[in-house]
This record gives structure tokens, C-alpha cells and sequence, in this order.
């Protein structure tokens, strides 16, 4: 698939020596069986959501002194094992400056410990990526940790700004313990313990672009959603394969959406968020990407130049399939991806109609930053 390889490694009781400390002889092992496979690892976490070692397997009293010590364990190991992996860190999870607060959810059944503490025990041993995890709320099929939501509320501002409280949180680590270090979020979706119900459907993709966007902006190189095939937040069904929404918009800002990000000089209100790039593989063109999260009001916006328009929408929010320009989208005989076809648009207003999400591809916009 020349897919990119991005992990983590083994850190529970039996990966580590008689005083407790992790050793890196699993590792060595996993690494060398993946080239021998003709694999490569891009990028890797130590362990997996630190900040909740206990829940990952980690040994009973694991404290941020422990994981200090391990992480400059594998960094060492690493540099020397697979000097061409980036090493990411520290992918933890549960921290906002939100209402949403400091790990809820997490913190009544499950030990907690501070990702500054983790930063400063592990310090100075750097990483490439500063890696982070975000969720918004917690899962209906585990009300008992509560910070739940609704489906109410997923085109609210509320609920579309809580990806920002995330990142603000971690900026702060970021800055003090690895400054100039590239953001990462390398686990996100709309909710934790394995989604809501309201995931595979198109009210969920308003949260999962509009993220994208989002982040883009503000220097966060590489966002992985979780899953591809699994649970209710997975991509795709995971009994047939069929796209979910989520799959469909993800295949847009793939197509369409490049690596340069651009500013567009609007704020995000209800009803207009605006994003723009330049648009992938056409020299000097832009990609506007517009997410109208008003559930009854018209937005219009005023293009330069003409554009073909990929307007995704539904019958209602809660609609399991997508339309792309009035045309449902879906795989056609041998599961053959169908032709995103673009509708021409003319220079000028252009009506982006409530619940709706809208890609421009501007190919003639002779943006110099995107040469």
C-alpha cells in the first residue's frame, strides 16, 4: 500500500529487568523483523499514552521518574537501532484547557500521571515530533467516566473548538520541553472508548475536516484517526468495508488539500469556517476548504476566479451515506473508488448552503506561494 509505518513499543512487565527498568531486546527483535519483511518504521512512540501507563500495561506504581528513565533507555536504543525513525513523544491523552478539564474521564478509575512530570523526568532526551492524543468526550459505552456529548452538539462551536483547548494545552509543553518541535496528533476522533453511534454517520464529518483545517494551521504536521476498521469511529465498516462519511471527506483532503497552508484572513464563526491551502499537484493553485456548521442559515463566499466545486451533504445529519454535488457517493463493481467529479463554478458568490461541507479547487488562482 507504500503506506507510512507509525508505532509504538512494548513496555509492560515482561520487556523490562529484574529492578524494573525497560531493555530493549523486544524492540530490536520487532525492528529487525520488519525489514527483513521489507518494512520501515517512519515514526514511533515509547509507550502509548503514558499519562495512563497503568491502563497500557505498565508495572504496578509506574511513575513519571519510571518513565523518565525508560524513554532515555529507548531514545538511546533508538538512535542507534533505527537512526532514520523519528522518535515522537509523549502521545498522551485526557488534558484540555477546556471545561472538559484535566484527564476527565479517566481520573476515577484509572491513575493519572502529569505530562510535565513525564517531560521533565525524561528531559534532556529530545524528540522529533511532539505527539499528543485528543478526544473530545468519552463514549456512550463508558457513561460511568461521564464528559459525554450529543449528536446535538456536533456542529456547535462548543464542541468543533475543543480540538483547539487540546493543542493550547499542549503548546505550553511543548514550548518549555522540545521548542520548534512539529505537533503531532497521532490518535484522534470524535470520541473515546471506541466512538458514539453518531460517528459513522455525516454529522461526525463536520468535526473530523473541520479538525483537520484546524490543526493544519497551526503547526501540526500529521493527524492519524483512529481507526481505519474498528468500532463505531473507524473509517470504514468493519464488517463490509463500505466508507463511512468520514472515509469520503478524508478522501477529498487527500485529493485535493496540499501541505502548504495558507491565510485566509477570515475568523471562524458559525457558519463560515474557511480554510485554504495550496491545491495538491497544481502549481499555483489554491484549495479552499468551506464547512457552513449553521443549521439554517446560507453562507456566501466571493471567489477570484473560477473553480470546480465538491460540495458534500446529506439527506439529514444522521445519514450513514454522503453525497458529492447531489450525487451519492459509493464504491462501484470490485470496490473501484468512483470519479470525484468537481462542478464548474464561476468567478464570483458562491452559496454554501446550511449543514454543508464545500471544497474549491482554484487551478488558475497564480498563487506565488504556491509555485
Amino acid at each position: 500500500m507504500n503506506a507510512q509505518i507509525v508505532t509504538s513499543f512494548a513496555t509492560g512487565v515482561g520487556v523490562r529487568d529484574a529492578a524494573g527498568a525497560w531493555t530493549p531486546e523486544q524492540a530490536r527483535r520487532f525492528l529487525d523483523y520488519t525489514r527483513k519483511i521489507g518494512g520501515h518504521i517512519a515514526a514511533a512512540e515509547f509507550m502509548n499514552e503514558p499519562n495512563l501507563a497503568a491502563m497500557g500495561g505498565a508495572p504496578e506504581g509506574y511513575t513519571e521518574a519510571d518513565y523518565g528513565r525508560d524513554f532515555k533507555l529507548f531514545r538511546a536504543f533508538a538512535r542507534k537501532a533505527a537512526p532514520d525513525m523519528l522518535i515522537l513523544g509523549p502521545g498522551s491523552v485526557g488534558e484540555s484547557t477546556g471545561e472538559s478539564g484535566v484527564a476527565s474521564g479517566y481520573t476515577s478509575s484509572v491513575a493519572f500521571l502529569a505530562t510535565r512530570g513525564l517531560l521533565a523526568a525524561s528531559r534532556s532526551a529530545s524528540v522529533d515530533g511532539f505527539s499528543y492524543h485528543h478526544y473530545g468526550a468519552v463514549s456512550l459505552r463508558c457513561l460511568a467516566q461521564g464528559n459525554q456529548t450529543t449528536p446535538e452538539a456536533a456542529l456547535s462551536e462548543d464542541w468543533l473548538g475543543r480540538t483547539d483547548q487540546t493543542l493550547m494545552f499542549y503548546r505550553v509543553l511543548r514550548n518549555e520541553f522540545a521548542p520548534g518541535a512539529p505537533f503531532w496528533n497521532t490518535e484522534t476522533a470524535d470520541a473515546a472508548c471506541g466512538g458514539n453511534p453518531w460517528a459513522n454517520t455525516f454529522v461526525d464529518t463536520f468535526r473530523y475536516l473541520d479538525q483537520l483545517g484546524r490543526l493544519a494551521r497551526q503547526e501540526v504536521k500529521v493527524v492519524i484517526h483512529n481507526t481505519l476498521v474498528a468500532s463505531d469511529y473507524g473509517l470504514l465498516n468493519e464488517k463490509t468495508l463500505v466508507p463511512k462519511p468520514n472515509y469520503w471527506g478524508a478522501l477529498l483532503w487527500r485529493r485535493l488539500m496540499g501541505t502548504t497552508v495558507l491565510d485566509t484572513g477570515v475568523s471562524i464563526v458559525e457558519g463560515r469556517h474557511i480554510y485554504a491551502q495550496c491545491l495538491r499537484d497544481v502549481p499555483g493553485g489554491v484549495a479552499i476548504f468551506a464547512i457552513n456548521n449553521s443549521r439554517s442559515q446560507l453562507t456566501v463566499l466571493e471567489l477570484p476566479v473560477a473553480a470546480e466545486r465538491y460540495t458534500l451533504s446529506a439527506p439529514s445529519l444522521g445519514a450513514t451515506q454522503v453525497q458529492l454535488n447531489g450525487q451519492e457517493l459509493k464504491l462501484g463493481r470490485n470496490d473501484v473508488l468512483p470519479e470525484l467529479q468537481g462542478k464548474r463554478v464561476g468567478a464570483g458568490k458562491v452559496e454554501l448552503a446550511p449543514q454543508s461541507i464545500t471544497f474549491l479547487a482554484l487551478a488558475e488562482a497564480g498563487n506565488a506561494d504556491c509555485r
